[in-house]
């Protein structure tokens, strides 16, 4: 397996309406990380994770990771997707795909591995796309402990060059599947929204704030504002007297150090201020 894996899905799977276990979410992407995109995938492919794998990529116990792998392929097989776009956003008339994720499964007790292959109607959302879909690095997901939290992450990847989106409850409700479960605002925000917003802004790359939006008396809709975490680097960099290492380059003098010429800028716009 790659040691840092990217996960590619067309925008109409990441907007799809599902719902999956968080294990089963991680055993999904961890076979999607695994799709080649520079050459035709059929459903004939099985992907392939092992035990030791999925404990390491998931942070559990290895001890009962098999055991795991195993109850998850068997339930994921189970699992249908909604998706109501063409995998790279074409299409004159809304149509509805209802489909498994998986095909079929295979484990092997002797070595640990479970394989599965994906359902050919889900194929083309994970392979050949040229516009409208998004990718990131496995590594950003893994961690999470919510289920909830992997796919408000994935809407919100999506908009990365924004760093904004704004969505209706109501359609949220649908992308998450909850069906009538958390139907009060107050019970969705505190099961579903919340946990998912900490969970992210906790074990993955994204910081995110949020707020809520009224029509008339009633919450409709969520804004969402995000960004990439900086880096320690990145922070290491504004900390010099509080002047960016750039600009301390653009503006030293020969012979200063980075802390005297910063030391200078600063003083110098406080003059000047």
């Amino acid at each position: 397996m790659d040691k840092n894996p990217l996960v590619v899905k067309s925008n109409a799977l990441i907007e799809a309406s599902y719902r999956l276990s968080l294990n089963e979410q991680r055993l999904v992407l961890a076979c999607i990380s695994q799709v080649r995109r520079d050459e035709p995938v059929t459903d004939k492919i099985m992907y392939s994770i092992s035990a030791s794998e999925f404990a390491k990529t998931c942070e559990i116990d290895p001890k009962t990771a098999y055991r795991e792998l195993q109850s998850t392929a068997l339930t994921l097989k189970r699992r249908e997707v909604r998706i109501t776009r063409e995998p790279n956003g074409g299409g004159k008339h809304k149509k509805t795909l209802v489909a498994g994720w998986v095909q079929s499964i295979e484990y092997s007790d002797g070595d640990g591995l479970v394989s599965l292959r994906f359902n050919h109607d889900i194929l083309p959302y994970l392979s050949e796309l040229n516009q409208c879909f998004t990718s990131y690095k496995l590594k950003n997901v893994v961690r999470m402990s919510s289920s909830y939290g992997v796919r408000i992450y994935e809407l919100l990847i999506q908009w990365k060059e924004l760093n904004r989106r704004e969505v209706s409850i109501e359609w949220l409700r649908n992308t998450l599947a909850l069906e009538k479960k958390y139907s009060a605002i107050k019970d969705f925000k505190k099961y579903v929204l919340e946990p998912a917003i900490k969970d992210i802004n906790k074990n993955s790359d994204l910081w995110i704030k949020w707020k809520q939006k009224k029509t008339g008396r009633k919450v409709t809709h969520l804004i969402f504002q995000f960004g990439i975490k900086k880096t320690q680097s990145q922070k290491s960099e504004i900390k010099i007297q509080g002047v960016g290492k750039s600009v301390i380059e653009k503006n030293a003098r020969p012979g200063e150090t980075y802390e005297q010429a910063a030391l200078r800028i600063k003083n110098k716009t406080l003059e000047t201020a």
